[in-house]
């Protein structure tokens, strides 16, 4: 393509770009700008909690003012699924699911929803290896289930109070 070209084609995609009415989330004015230091997270009550919460933090902000309460419950099944000759296990399969609510501070929900992932870890080395591999799979799980939390409540921001 030469260069005449591209830049025809530039200027169109960029005026066909400016006829639409995408606006950035997290852009100023944006819809999904005011959760940004507005959502309280429950306390968390184990690692699964802690690193659930650190996640959606890291994403959402601490919050400062907030308007918003989130809770969430947090369920994850650990599955053998490689199983040698011997019946030994070597690698397993974590499965978590996240059921939260998004309240406002009189209590009324404004939304809820369920977020379900999984990932896995081999279990071929060392049992210290082992623990800290599966340790990993359930940090891995938790960021990947706060960012599909942060992801609903992006989608649904503009149809916030």
């Amino acid at each position: 393509m030469s260069w005449y070209k591209r830049r025809n084609f530039m200027t169109l995609a960029g005026a066909a770009l400016a006829g639409c009415t995408f606006t950035p989330a997290y852009a100023p004015g944006g819809p999904a700008e005011a959760l940004q230091g507005a959502i309280r997270v429950d306390d968390p009550n184990d690692k699964n909690g802690f690193d659930l919460v650190e996640r959606l933090e890291e994403r959402l902000g601490r919050p400062e003012q907030h308007r918003y309460a989130l809770g969430y419950r947090i369920s994850t099944e650990s599955i053998g699924v490689g199983v040698t000759p011997e019946n030994a296990t070597t690698r397993y399969h974590l499965r978590g699911r996240i059921a939260w609510v998004l309240r406002d501070l009189d209590g009324a929900t404004l939304a809820e929803g369920e977020v379900a992932s999984f990932t896995s870890w081999s279990a071929t080395g060392p049992t210290v290896a082992g623990l800290a591999a599966e340790e990993d799979a359930a940090y891995r799980l938790m960021r990947i289930l706060a960012d599909q939390i942060v992801t609903r409540l992006v989608a649904i921001s503009g149809q916030l109070p």
